[in-house]
């Protein structure tokens, strides 16, 4: 059977190979949020550990262990070989669901180890999905499908995790059996993906051949193209912080709200997934990969523009709080999208630079998680306490306006890098 589809891939269609390739990737993500959400569809109500709310610990504990894992990333990642990528993902997924198993098995609160183990071993695998994705012609329609998988299988899984809860299963219990019921459609999206041909030759002409960047060669990217990279970087870890916080604490605000019903998560993020996918996937009609980069740009300002405009409404009473987490989750994800490999891919082709999206990708997830677990602590212990829905509201307003700035000035930067480029005569990809 392996050899017959790998066969009928190799003499498909492009687009065929495209299709099925996003289709497996797709499957392969959200699959994996089977094993990384779960747990906060729980309360886990009147559980504290060392004057820590015991639900700020467990998050900050798996993202803590998805830094860790980030920061292995950078070289693991960026290093990976093609053939090592399908063990690696099927590896990550089976301890991680082990860690599930010990955390309902072991009391609380002194579980909450398990928590961090089992984000370290999901931490990297976007990278090595995408690392299937990248260097190809249509790299930007299979990230947007990808960036579909996320936002939606986020809400879908919550959704589910409460049925579970609601079916009578113990809380601790839940994330393992959820995880469990995913695992075997993971390993045969993996295995599919697996299958599909390399980049050809006219995806390496067109978007520059990828290769491992090992310590030098990172070393040297960043000496050049640091500033921008610091500027990029700032506005996924200030879009990360709101994103954990909408993400992981969606039950508290949405009960805050007013809104328990369980469909709520899996019904506003499909509306966000498909207006995304639908915004992501048209910079694949962009050939010249400049103006492919400063649409990026211009997705990212679009998307700090709406959650400001969202939250004035709705502080001023003209939409709903439900209408408002659409508006402010269409804007997040707009401004969080591009960073999930479109963007990076894109620099890459422009620059003309040799090298991988895992490398860019994985230094600002790393910054982003840190900056994450900082705001979560500092919340937890500030002397003025604020409730999550109170939190988003102001972070809704303060991020976005950080980001303004932020990608403007990433735009000055980089387009003064492009100035110099052509002035020294060096030819920019797709142009």
């Amino acid at each position: 059977m392996r050899a017959s589809l790998q066969s009928l891939l190799k003499k498909s269609s492009p687009l065929f190979r495209g299709i099925f390739l996003g289709t497996m990737a797709f499957s392969t993500y959200f699959c994996m949020y089977a094993f990384r959400k779960p747990f906060s569809a729980a309360i886990y109500s009147d559980l504290t550990l060392w004057g820590i709310d015991y639900k700020i610990i467990l998050v900050v504990a798996q993202v803590l262990g998805y830094a860790t894992a980030k920061g292995m990333g950078i070289k693991v990642v960026a290093e990976v070989k093609p053939h090592q990528r399908l063990l690696y993902i099927i590896g990550m997924i089976l301890y991680s669901e082990i860690c599930l198993l010990m955390f309902a098995l072991v009391p609380a609160p002194d579980n909450w180890m398990f928590m961090y183990l089992n984000g370290l071993g999901l931490g990297m695998i976007f990278g090595l999905v995408f690392s299937y994705l990248e260097g190809r012609r249509i790299t930007d329609l299979l990230g947007a499908g990808l960036a579909v998988s996320f936002i939606v299988s986020s809400g879908i899984i919550k959704s589910v995790s409460r049925w579970a809860l609601s079916l009578g299963i113990d809380e601790f219990w839940m994330p393992f059996m959820v995880g469990l019921c995913f695992f075997p459609a993971l390993v045969i999206s993996v295995w599919c993906m697996n299958l599909v041909p390399k980049p050809d030759e006219q995806d390496k002409l067109e978007r520059v051949e990828r290769v491992p960047m090992f310590a030098k060669q990172r070393r040297k990217f960043m000496k050049k193209y640091g500033l921008g990279m610091v500027l990029l970087v700032s506005i996924y870890v200030l879009m990360t912080v709101f994103r954990d916080i909408r993400d992981n604490f969606g039950v508290e605000i949405w009960q805050e709200l007013g809104v328990t019903d369980i469909k709520i998560f899996s019904e506003t993020e499909i509306i966000i997934g498909i207006a995304i996918s639908l915004m992501t996937g048209v910079a694949f009609l962009i050939k010249n990969h400049k103006n492919a980069l400063w649409f990026n740009h211009g997705l990212i300002l679009g998307g700090c523009l709406l959650m400001l405009l969202g939250t004035l409404l709705y502080n001023g009473g003209s939409i709903t709080g439900y209408w408002w987490m659409v508006w402010n989750g269409l804007g997040l994800y707009m401004a969080y999208v591009p960073f999930n490999g479109i963007l990076f891919d894109r620099l890459l082709a422009a620059l003309n630079e040799r090298g991988n999206v895992g490398f860019l990708f994985y230094t600002a997830d790393f910054c982003g998680y840190l900056g994450s677990v900082l705001v979560l602590l500092v919340k937890n212990f500030g002397k003025n306490p604020i409730s999550w829905l109170d939190l988003l509201n102001a972070f809704a307003q303060l991020l976005p306006t950080l980001c303004i700035v932020l990608v403007i000035s990433s735009y000055f930067y980089f387009n003064q890098i492009f100035q110099q480029k052509t002035k020294s005569g060096l030819r920019f990809l797709g142009a």
